[in-house]
């Protein structure tokens, strides 16, 4: 399998000076980002859409007009997109001494993943009414816990997928009235792509900031990509630049697991026992109609049941008591995230430099990562000759809360085994990656990248790990 992958990406990578003047296809067009773009997005100065319902994503493709069957489709209504994602990881460095199920390895995870969008002002008259499903299938595996680190995957394409031919991840209705100033939807959903979100994420491929920042999916209730669960959420906007959102979602133990959720079609809420209720407002400027940003401020209450990470019932750390820890039924989190586009390379808007920022915070109760810190450059277009390409950078910085410290000095000193995999005491953790997207040619991207991991799974006792890798993307459709 590794061996079969490094030859078709270093194929890409070859084809890739034969095609410099192909269209522009980008990591921010991946199918896991329709939901969250569809809506994040200010409203036009004049509406030019054909319905009131906004237009599908149509994303560069190797094959553009599918034969002829994706165009007879969009002129009826009915958009399809297929697209397959894979990413490779090996470490370079050796792992800590002493831990025999630790090795220097290498793994390949990905996906494919199909969406299916539906105007149905158009096919019946609904006005304003679509409804929109994307379903996956995931192989493969992730190498950071090769190397003892069960915090942030190596690959973010992997996990929550079933092991199955077809992976529904969600399955919802959306309504949008008054010209997109009103967006209503509802059914099998993802919190994640609609809260804490950005489509620049994953021009990364490590865990802790591709798909969103991992502190926002710190609570195993969380549904983020691709799990989903029953809820719904409406965002407004009250100006063209400024929307404001709330949703309710179901807190579903076992969303991620294939025992409870191996192909998704598992609807009879048996082990829902509680909601989470999440807000966000957001202001999307444009400076000067060439220079857009992203702020959005936010925050989450939970009512499903969560362990202290250190007291029991009784007020006494559980590590000594040795009884259950105490239970919580009103959990919180806030967040601040922000991007901005500051330069244009070449007198050209659709290339230049973009930072992004943002700050995760979580109960410290409750939580395994109390607070997250991320940053990030995409230059995108940076070679004149090479005006898709991209250049990434990140750093992301994860701190866990006291009582999870306590609890594994405690823990450590009775010679017991600790909880979250750790083989000694979680304190923080940092994540770097630096790669370089090439436009290999019209719908493929081929992105060779590095990884370096501070303090894996947060525990001084593990050495750090560098990796080498690439994340390849096919818009086939």
């Amino acid at each position: 399998m590794f061996r079969k992958s490094f030859i078709i990406a270093t194929t890409l990578a070859v084809l890739c000076t034969f095609f410099s003047h192909a269209q522009a296809q980008v990591l921010d067009r991946i199918i896991g980002n329709e939901p969250y773009e569809r809506v994040d997005t200010p409203l036009p100065l004049h509406d030019g859409f054909t319905t009131a319902v906004p237009p599908f994503a149509r994303p560069e493709a190797l094959f553009p007009h599918g034969f002829g069957m994706t165009d007879w489709l969009r002129d009826r209504g009915i958009a399809f997109l297929l697209d397959n994602m894979n990413e490779f990881a090996g470490a370079i460095t050796k792992p800590t001494p002493g831990f025999p199920n630790y090795k220097q390895g290498a793994s390949n995870a990905g996906q494919y993943a199909m969406s299916l969008n539906i105007d149905w002002e158009r096919i019946l008259g609904l006005r304003g009414f679509s409804t929109h499903s994307i379903a996956v299938g995931r192989y493969g595996t992730t190498a950071n816990r090769m190397f003892g680190d069960w915090l942030n995957h190596a690959s973010e394409d992997y996990g929550g997928g079933g092991n199955v031919v077809v992976h529904l991840v969600m399955l919802y209705g959306e309504e949008t009235l008054w010209g997109g100033r009103l967006d209503i939807a509802a059914g099998r959903m993802a919190e994640m792509s609609d809260f804490q979100n950005s489509p620049l994420f994953c021009n990364f491929q490590n865990g802790s900031i591709c798909g969103r920042p991992k502190a926002a999916t710190d609570s195993s209730f969380t549904s983020g990509y691709p799990a989903s669960v029953w809820g719904g959420r409406i965002r407004g906007r009250p100006w063209r630049s400024i929307y404001v959102q709330a949703g309710v979602y179901a807190a579903e133990r076992g969303i991620y697991s294939a025992a409870e959720h191996r192909t998704g079609f598992a609807w009879l809420n048996r082990h829902i026992n509680g909601v989470r209720v999440p807000f966000e407002i957001g202001f999307e400027p444009v400076f000067y109609h060439a220079y857009p940003g992203h702020l959005k401020i936010g925050g989450v209450l939970m009512t499903a049941p969560s362990a202290d990470n250190y007291f029991d019932r009784n007020g006494a750390p559980f590590a000594l008591s040795r009884l259950a820890p105490r239970t919580h039924r009103n959990n919180f989190g806030a967040w601040i995230m922000a991007d901005q586009h500051i330069m244009n390379h070449y007198h050209n808007n659709k290339r230049g430099i973009t930072v992004l920022g943002g700050f995760l915070y979580n109960d410290r109760q409750t939580a395994l990562r109390e607070w997250e810190a991320y940053g990030a450059v995409i230059d995108r277009g940076i070679f004149r000759s090479r005006p898709y390409d991209t250049l990434g950078i990140s750093f992301t910085y994860e701190k866990m809360p006291i009582g999870v410290q306590k609890t594994g000095e405690l823990l450590i000193a009775q010679n017991r085994p600790l909880p979250n995999h750790a083989t000694g005491v979680q304190r923080h953790t940092s994540v770097f990656e630096v790669n370089y997207a090439i436009h290999v040619m019209r719908g493929v991207i081929f992105q060779p990248l590095m990884e370096y991991y501070f303090r894996p799974n947060g525990q001084g006792n593990l050495r750090d790990a560098a990796l080498l890798g690439f994340k390849s993307h096919i818009e086939i459709f």
